[in-house]
């Protein structure tokens, strides 16, 4: 089986509404999960308010000082506002991630259409409150203050590229890691099973290494993810 059948998304409940196939595929499902875990993991570890926190409030409270302070560092003062949107970023990418590497799961951060839908969010929200707060002076974003003017002719064509191409960034620098990495596991699991018990003793020891690795990937991308939507929301709030 091609290591790349993993990545097949295939209908589970097809549906059919006024002839629009809205079926419910293996994508669909698994973010639906994850969309459920997130709400239930906040849910209960927020839940109990204990003086002394249990396991799960101590790993809601953990993630949310995480978060608080990383939109703090990279936002400043005014970002506070952004903190819940934000933690709802990193909690969908960290769970959609993690779900990925469970056996037959499904990662759906593995797929553009998904990393893109959520990075063009961003980008539009981003635009939307920079025009809001500062309205047509937001155009200063592609020519910072205190730049030569005689240089714009240079600058602001490469500040427009730069700008316009974040949601592609940020949208393919998650799916290639994503993609990559299971991609990987899989040929090495594939070794494991063509090579026979001792052959595959060495892929085997290979592919668990490499499941730590992906494990420690899938924790840092949505780290990366964050925080570069930290950033775009500083140039949102406070331009350059």
């Amino acid at each position: 089986m091609s290591p790349l059948h993993q990545f097949m998304i295939t209908t589970i409940v097809p549906l059919n509404i006024q002839g629009i196939d809205v079926s419910l595929t293996n994508s669909s499902i698994f973010m639906i999960l994850t969309t459920v875990l997130i709400i239930l993991f906040l849910y209960f570890g927020s839940q109990k308010e204990l003086l002394v926190p249990d396991r799960l409030q101590a790993s809601v409270e953990l993630v949310y000082d995480f978060i608080k302070t990383l939109v703090k560092e990279n936002i400043g003062p005014h970002g506070t506002p952004f903190i819940p949107l934000i933690l709802s970023i990193f909690l969908f990418v960290l769970f959609g991630n993690l779900l990925g590497m469970i056996p037959y799961g499904f990662t759906i951060t593995s797929h553009i259409i998904v990393t893109f839908a959520l990075a063009g969010f961003l980008f539009v929200l981003s635009t939307g409150i920079g025009f809001y707060k500062h309205g047509l002076k937001f155009f200063r974003i592609f020519f910072p203050h205190g730049t030569p003017w005689y240089i714009a002719p240079i600058l602001v064509p490469i500040e427009i590229i730069s700008y316009f191409s974040r949601p592609i960034s940020l949208s393919v620098r998650l799916f290639a890691n994503m993609m990559a990495g299971h991609t990987i596991l899989k040929v090495f699991a594939g070794f494991v099973v063509s090579m026979g018990i001792y052959g595959g003793l060495l892929p085997l020891a290979l592919t668990s290494v490499m499941t730590g690795f992906e494990l420690l990937v899938s924790c840092l991308q949505a780290y990366v993810f964050t925080i570069l939507t930290c950033l775009y929301l500083k140039d949102a709030v406070d331009l350059h």
